[in-house]
């Protein structure tokens, strides 16, 4: 029997005002809602293209978080929750509700009503049933570090509209396979260093 393949790793490096809070790192249920994880995914990586131009989610805001709630980021176009696009369009319809708002630490869609999709997300810090067959949730958050960043996000003081007095800002972001890439730059270049060592070695 062939193994099913890994679910796709997303991460975002977060700060708090001037002062970094950690990264959240991130499980993309693709194997539940292909559609929502990928659109997900190539928003944290920067590899959608508008006009040659990359949009996603790095330099975005949490701009609304409401305590033993949720935390809400992800509008890149108007930073305020009224902004949306996909990369299927402006919008999307709403794949699946087959992962229930059960715990905390879940990724879901945040929308506008049925089959409104875009950009936008939420991280639950509690169980939110009540948005069981109204939100798509299409990931979790991995890990007691990453969720101890989602708290630092869930604590920090708001004004009206529950948004941040303090930017959070999401300063990173890629996925597990460009940091794949990364690392076989590294280790290639690496093998290579070697090469010319012991060529050079022999020269001597």
């Amino acid at each position: 029997m062939s193994k099913a393949p890994a679910r796709p790793i997303a991460f975002f490096d977060v700060s708090i005002g001037n002062t970094p809070a950690g990264r959240i790192k991130m499980e993309l249920f693709n194997d539940v809602v292909p559609k929502t994880a990928e659109n997900f995914r190539q928003l944290c990586t920067g590899e959608h293209r508008v006009n040659h131009m990359p949009i996603g989610y790095k330099n975005c805001i949490f701009h609304r978080v409401i305590p033993n709630f949720m935390c809400q980021g992800g509008d890149f176009i108007n930073g305020d929750g009224t902004g949306s696009t996909s990369i299927y369009g402006p919008q999307f319809d709403d794949e699946n509700f087959e992962v229930k708002h059960d715990a905390a630490g879940l990724l879901s869609m945040a929308n506008s009503g049925p089959g409104t999709n875009g950009c936008q997300f939420f991280i639950t810090t509690a169980p939110a049933p009540f948005l069981d067959g109204k939100h798509t949730v299409f990931g979790k958050v991995l890990g007691q570090d990453s969720m101890l960043v989602v708290r630092k996000i869930e604590n920090v003081a708001t004004g009206p509209n529950n948004r941040p007095k303090l930017p959070v800002t999401i300063t990173g972001q890629f996925s597990a396979c460009f940091v794949c890439k990364e690392r076989e730059c590294v280790n290639a270049i690496g093998m290579l260093t070697k090469v010319i060592l012991f060529e050079l070695g022999r020269m001597w």
